[in-house]
């Protein structure tokens, strides 16, 4: 058996080299190294460093990203790749988050400094059928998440909904607003966000409203965009309520937003959204504006289009607190859409 004492950003940390996962047979160096927890004891630590024969300096930037076969995921997965992270992807086949053990073996085998979780249960009507599904996903599997990081020492970044406000000021939300949610969906997101509060002292929240980006072209769900293209390829009219504003968020926009809240140490919560409000009426038509189509698009309301859950009829967030911890403003709703009908090809 080999250790290595490792230098990081985290102080010492002690790995052994487990032979096991090559052969009975494997020759040192062959093996793979895996992390020994060592009380915090400078004592202990001192007399088993004394007895290694050598120490190295290692980058400690490692990502874990839950979700990462989302729209918001595989921006993450590049951002963060792009900024010399070496990043792990866990797609829901891989992992169930809602399966405690399961996160905790995900998380202890790849050890990362950094917890992402862009996974959620999104469908806001449906869970009015069933809430304890949407609870188990977004509640209770960040409890899951929040307790392996404490295990690892890991910061979790969990991203969260303008869903958890009612709709009611009629301006941008800011983050110290008082949250009060309409709706199943609703409600277990902000579980969600105060799982994460409850487990860890140091969890990075951020809320972001009406994501969408060119991974939406690949997944089931897809993203407005996508179903605003298609309604206008069918021919028919297409109604958008012009009642309800919130503040469209450019996926690629908000990975690279996350990953400098990330780099600067920010904790707690933060508003990422798209930066305007807009009412879905007039973001459709921007969106066929930009795709040059002229479909006929007709405004509707809240009253003519029931839903089965209640929806928040303003809540575009406020990014001020973003932008005053240094980080650039969101793009403007024309060049996002503009960035991403390029990446849509």
């Amino acid at each position: 058996m080999r250790l290595l004492l490792v230098k990081t950003e985290r102080g010492l940390r002690f790995l052994q080299e487990d032979y096991s996962t090559n052969g009975g047979g494997a020759k040192p160096g062959a093996g793979r190294w895996t992390p020994v927890q060592v009380p915090e004891d400078s004592g202990l630590q001192a007399r088993i460093a004394s007895h290694l024969s050598y120490a190295e300096e290692v980058p400690d930037r490692k990502a874990a990203i839950f979700g990462s076969g989302g729209q918001l995921g595989v921006e993450l997965k590049q951002e963060f790749a792009r900024r010399g992270w070496e990043v792990k992807g866990f797609e829901r086949t891989q992992v169930d988050i809602t399966d405690r053990a399961a996160v905790e073996a995900a998380l202890a085998s790849f050890d990362p400094q950094l917890v992402l979780n862009s996974a959620a249960y999104n469908q806001v009507d449906v869970a009015e059928t069933e809430p304890q599904a949407a609870l188990s996903a977004n509640g209770l599997a960040v409890r899951n998440l929040a307790m392996a990081c404490r295990q690892i020492d890991a910061q979790l970044v969990h991203f969260s909904t303008d869903y958890v406000f009612d709709g009611t000021k009629g301006s941008p939300y800011a983050e110290e607003d008082a949250t009060r949610p309409l709706g199943a969906y609703a409600v277990s997101k902000l579980a969600g966000e105060l799982f994460a509060q409850a487990y860890l002292d140091n969890p990075l929240i951020i809320r972001t409203c009406g994501v969408y980006g060119p991974g939406g072209l690949h997944t089931a769900r897809g993203n407005f965009v996508e179903l605003m293209l298609r309604l206008a390829a069918s021919g028919q009219p297409i109604r958008v309520v012009n009642d309800h504003v919130a503040s469209p968020t450019y996926a690629p926009a908000l990975a690279e937003k996350t990953a400098d809240l990330v780099e600067k140490g920010k904790t707690g919560v933060f508003h990422v959204g798209g930066g305007t409000p807009i009412s879905w009426y007039e973001w459709a038509g921007l969106i066929f504006a930009a795709a040059g189509l002229q479909p006929q698009l007709r405004a509707t309301n809240e009253r003519e289009y029931r839903t089965a859950a209640r929806r928040p009829k303003f809540s575009a967030l406020s990014n001020a607190k973003m932008e005053g911890a240094g980080v650039a403003p969101m793009p403007a709703l024309e060049d996002a859409l503009r960035q991403y009908f390029e990446r849509r090809g």
